[in-house]
């Protein structure tokens, strides 16, 4: 089951849909969540947030998988939101670890909320080569914490 979450997020990922969606609707079934409202929950995020080269977009799926799995009910359930960060903090050391950064303008070298950079990625090929990677990294973080 590891390697197929994976393998279907990078799936998503190279059909057209951003690192954020390719992530989180790869996991979604395991929440009960439908796919499309999965899809349409992490659309934002892609591009570092809506092409502003934030927080990639793998990172944040993959961050709202944990919230999805760990994530309070409650607001008195202080256990469970300590847990939710530190599944957090866990992941984005492993991310960067692998990556250097969690941010996506980073990652990529580039500022995709430039017309100009995000150009320039699209003629190097960096979504192709660079960000598979990513989704294919996240997915494989999340799989074995969760």
């Amino acid at each position: 089951m590891k390697n197929e979450r994976i393998q279907t997020a990078v799936e998503r990922f190279k059909q057209g849909f951003s690192c954020s969606q390719a992530v989180l609707s790869a996991f979604s079934d395991a929440f009960g969540l439908d796919m499309n409202l999965a899809l349409k929950i992490s659309q934002p995020f892609g591009g570092g947030i809506a092409h502003r080269g934030e927080i990639c977009g793998a990172v944040s799926g993959a961050l709202m998988v944990i919230g999805l799995k760990l994530g309070r009910t409650q607001a008195e359930d202080t256990p469970a939101r300590e847990r939710t960060y530190e599944s957090v903090v866990h992941f984005i050391r492993e991310f960067e670890n692998l990556h250097g950064s969690i941010i996506c303008k980073d990652l990529l070298g580039y500022d995709l909320g430039s017309e100009e950079e995000y150009k320039k990625v699209e003629k190097e090929g960096l979504f192709e080569t660079l960000c598979p990677k990513f989704v294919q990294n996240a997915a494989d973080i999340l799989t074995d914490m969760i």
